[in-house]
């Protein structure tokens, strides 16, 4: 099992054609995502060969491939695609994404960094009325190892486990998922760090409660804003499996504008201390440091696999 993606999703990339787009498919290829087309109305009909050091049939050197179509409601069409990812610059992410909730798209994965807020408001809240999850913007996309990857993850840096991962910052999510590669995870999710995300930390958290092949979930978090308080409340009303928990910016100064998420830390509100105090008192174990949130995730296994042998027992 796995959320939002897996080996059966078809995927469209918006922008494929594009540097970024290229580069980032052929690396989808090569994790075995099932890369179904391309959208660039400017080359419609074309297609694009890419050569990937593991093609999905698992042969070394395979070369794969993909068309190109005009419009993302043509490529469902013709591929039955259900996941778009979209690669495309800032100043036109809100019509690409719009036309993909307009198609009817399962989930619109969002890399593109630098969205205007406003644009991101708009898309967002015209996607969840036409049915569309969207993940991201600026965010790193999500992965579910040995089955499929739509975005920016790298395939090679954990195995498939029982482990789900939600995370604001790509590159904690790549940390944790490299200390935690021998457990592995079911799907690892980066959601992004934008003040407005179509997916939230509470939308995952929900999913891998569901997810009967998760037993462990991570939430890693940054200073700003109170998504990581209200995530805490929602586990506490309605999360049982076990959650551990990272926040990124326990040495943050305090008004500052800082990272790719803008946060500001104002007195108490926003900052890391307040995210761990009340992560704690919903239960979850919250690490002082990637590598401590790492060890905190597999001594709170540990615990778990022996309370269920005894439950069995």
């Amino acid at each position: 099992m796995a959320i939002y993606l897996t080996k059966d999703s078809r995927v469209l990339v918006q922008g494929m054609t594009g540097g970024e787009g290229t580069r980032h498919t052929r690396r989808m290829l090569a994790a075995g995502t099932n890369v179904v087309g391309g959208v660039n109305p400017r080359k419609a009909g074309r297609t694009v060969d890419f050569d990937v050091p593991r093609g999905p049939d698992g042969r070394a050197g395979a070369t794969v491939t993909v068309p190109v179509f005009g419009s993302v409601r043509e490529g469902m069409a013709a591929t039955g695609a259900d996941v778009t990812v979209v690669f495309v610059p800032p100043p036109f992410a809100k019509a690409a994404v719009i036309e993909a909730a307009d198609a009817g798209i399962g989930l619109a994965v969002v890399i593109t960094e630098g969205v205007p807020v406003h644009d991101t408001v708009a898309f967002t809240t015209h996607a969840r009325r036409r049915g569309t999850r969207i993940i991201g913007p600026n965010c790193p996309g999500l992965i579910t190892p040995g089955q499929s990857g739509a975005g920016i993850i790298p395939a090679d840096i954990a195995e498939p486990g029982r482990i789900g991962l939600v995370s604001k910052s790509g590159t904690l999510t790549y940390q944790l998922m490299h200390e935690l590669r021998d457990v592995g995870f079911s799907t690892c999710v980066g959601i992004g760090g934008d003040p407005v995300v179509g997916t939230t930390h509470i939308d995952c958290l929900a999913a891998f409660q569901d997810d009967p092949d998760t037993d462990l979930i991570v939430l890693i978090g940054e200073i700003g804003g109170d998504a990581e308080e209200r995530a805490a409340a929602y586990i506490r009303a309605h999360v049982t499996k076990p959650v551990v928990a990272y926040i990124a910016g326990f040495t943050a100064p305090e008004g500052r504008t800082m990272g790719h998420a803008g946060a500001i830390v104002s007195g108490s509100s926003g900052t890391a201390q307040a995210k761990k105090r009340a992560l704690e008192a919903a239960g979850v174990r919250v690490g002082d440091t990637p590598t401590d949130t790492a060890r905190l995730v597999l001594a709170t296994l540990a615990g778990h696999d022996r309370g269920r042998d005894v439950t069995h027992s």
